[in-house]
């Protein structure tokens, strides 16, 4: 039986509210089932690769519901930990973005966030496993949760299981007195593969940024260049890391989105198409796809131009789905792509 992905993050509950007081005449609030590690294991979920999915639930009737559900998307929860009293919510007006200000978190005291280290049996939590996934949520919750999380990746090396990360930064979360570059280096290091971009590697592993790139006022061409010079930075640093990608998206036409990736290994950097969709229905969760994308490429043992070319591709087909987790197959994002590549 082939090994699993394993996702380790917390399950959250996200109300996107409809503003302007709609939510309140209608009495309605559309709610989703979400978490960036878990949206990964849904998108790998959909693609038939084997996939396991860990975290915290309260042991009630809510929680069993959101087990049985992702159950029945081929996600494996039996690794989940039942602790706690509470599921962790966010609220995202419809619309809005993740980093945008308008994020209200309530995550204090979730079951997730009530796992202690040296509470998870992580021998067992990695057996048939190939790769765990983390982000960088999880360290920003709490400092017991940077050292749950630190926990993880050193017992995943210990078990010979690769590890990857998502440097997704949410400035609301890292309350806790520690900024993340006190944080995240360290976990960092027992990584194969880091996601994020250009700034987030600058606020989470202090890597240097030129001017003109920080105030996101360069040429396609200078990011390039600097992506792959930060890159190298990464790689000296970093020295378990084999695979370091980067997302470059930018607002298009008013309500659309420009984007382009890379995937930097051996020395060498593959870029992805370059994308341009005129409208967006929903922001939340293209980044997981794309790392979902990365996870699914490697898996499949798939060459570098093929992995950054297929998670890219995934990442805009998100874009133009309503909800956290993409519902896209392997052929619907290989039309994504052929289409592109057809118009070029």
């Amino acid at each position: 039986m082939k090994k699993s992905i394993l996702t380790f993050g917390e399950i959250l509950l996200r109300l996107s509210p409809e503003m302007g007081g709609e939510w309140i005449r209608k009495a309605s609030i559309s709610t989703f089932v979400g978490g960036a590690e878990l949206n990964t294991a849904m998108a790998l979920a959909s693609w038939h690769i084997p996939v396991q999915y860990c975290s915290g639930l309260p042991k009630n009737a809510l929680a069993e519901e959101i087990a049985q559900h992702l159950e029945s998307k081929n996600i494996d929860t039996s690794k989940i930990q039942w602790c706690g009293e509470r599921i962790g919510i966010y609220i995202l007006p419809q619309g809005a973005d993740l980093k945008n200000t308008g994020v209200i978190y309530d995550r204090a005291h979730s079951s997730f966030a009530s796992i202690q280290v040296g509470q998870v049996n992580w021998e067992e939590i990695f057996n048939n496993v190939e790769w765990l996934h983390i982000s960088a949520i999880t360290p920003a919750l709490s400092q017991n949760m940077a050292n749950l999380c630190l926990e993880a990746v050193k017992e995943a090396k210990k078990a010979g299981v690769k590890v990857s990360v998502d440097l997704n930064y949410r400035y609301k979360l890292w309350k806790y007195g520690k900024e993340p570059i006190e944080i995240m280096p360290e976990i960092t290091q027992y990584c194969d593969l880091i996601m994020g971009n250009l700034w987030a590697a600058n606020k989470l592993l202090g890597t240097p940024i030129n001017q003109k790139v920080e105030i996101n006022n360069a040429s396609k061409e200078d990011y390039l260049l600097e992506c792959e010079k930060v890159s190298k930075e990464i790689s000296l640093k970093f020295k378990n890391c084999k695979y370091i990608a980067n997302t470059f998206r930018f607002d298009y036409q008013n309500e659309g989105i420009e984007y382009y990736t890379t995937i930097f290994t051996e020395n060498n950097l593959y870029v992805s198409p370059h994308f341009k969709v005129k409208k967006v229905i929903d922001k939340v969760g293209s980044g997981d796809c794309f790392m979902a994308g990365l996870l699914y490429g490697l898996y499949n043992e798939q060459s570098p131009q093929e992995i950054i070319d297929f998670a890219a591709a995934a990442a805009i087909g998100k874009l133009n789905e309503y909800g956290d987790a993409t519902q896209q197959k392997v052929e619907d994002v290989i039309q994504i792509l052929n289409a592109l590549l057809v118009n070029q």
